[in-house]
This record gives C-alpha cells, sequence and structure tokens, in this order.
C-alpha cells in the first residue's frame, strides 16, 4: 500500500510539473539543440548553429567546402572522392542533368543538396561543376 501511495504521489508531481509550463515553453524546450559544446576555462553552452546572410550565391568551392568536402574528402558513406577519376566516370557518364539532380534531390545515403537546404540549385549545380572539373 505504501509503495503504491508513493507511485501516486510522483505521478501526481510530474503532471504538476508539466501543467506549470505553457505550451510555447514545452514546445521550445523540446526544440532546443541536443549537443553542449565545452571549452576547458569556459562555461558550458548549448551548441546552437550560426545562420549568416550570404551576400551572395556562392562559388562551386564554397559549396563544396561548407556542405560537400565532409564526405567527398573522406569517401565517407561511399561518396566518390574529390579527385578520384575511377570513382566519377560512372556518375558522369550518366550525364550532368542526372548528376544536378541526384545533388539537388539526394541520392542512397546523400541528403539533398548535401543536407544544406538554404543552397540554391544553381549553388549545387556549381559545386558539382568544380567536383567534376577536378576529374576530367
Amino acid at each position: 500500500m505504501k509503495k503504491l501511495l508513493v507511485l501516486i504521489a510522483t505521478l501526481t508531481m510530474g503532471w504538476a510539473v508539466a501543467d506549470s509550463q505553457s505550451y510555447v515553453e514545452q514546445v521550445t524546450e523540446r526544440l532546443l539543440p541536443a549537443g553542449h559544446v565545452c571549452i576547458e576555462g569556459e562555461p558550458c553552452t548549448t551548441a546552437v548553429a550560426a545562420v549568416t546572410a550570404s551576400a551572395g550565391p556562392q562559388s562551386g568551392d564554397q559549396v563544396y567546402s561548407s556542405a560537400c568536402a565532409a564526405c567527398h574528402t573522406t569517401g565517407a558513406l561511399n561518396a566518390p572522392k574529390l579527385g578520384d577519376v575511377a570513382a566519377w566516370a560512372p556518375r558522369i557518364a550518366k550525364g550532368m542533368d542526372t548528376l544536378y539532380n541526384n545533388a539537388i534531390m539526394g541520392i542512397n545515403a546523400m541528403p539533398a543538396k548535401g543536407g544544406n537546404s538554404s543552397l540554391s540549385d544553381d549553388e549545387v549545380k556549381a559545386a558539382i561543376d568544380h567536383m567534376v572539373a577536378l576529374v576530367q
């Protein structure tokens, strides 16, 4: 009986705490970033990605560096490495329109636009042109 009373009290307290937050506060709390950045000698802070306004379209090299390099430099998730003629040849053989479409829409493990949805289609195409130019 004592265990049942403890269980009921615990559940009641949990509901009371949940009800004390407004809906907006609850949603805001759920949407907080999951990680923390901790640097020795500085306080730990919640990691929030910085979003900066672009002064204009990025070059293919800039897009490659910011959205493509993580996988295409290392070959992660079977991405063809930058400069690897043998890996790129069958992809290039399918045509540039197919390469562009795959990069913009995503294919296999590669997310659409390399995971950066703020890129324009033309910026993604410029990144593809940059990578292809290094194997031709």
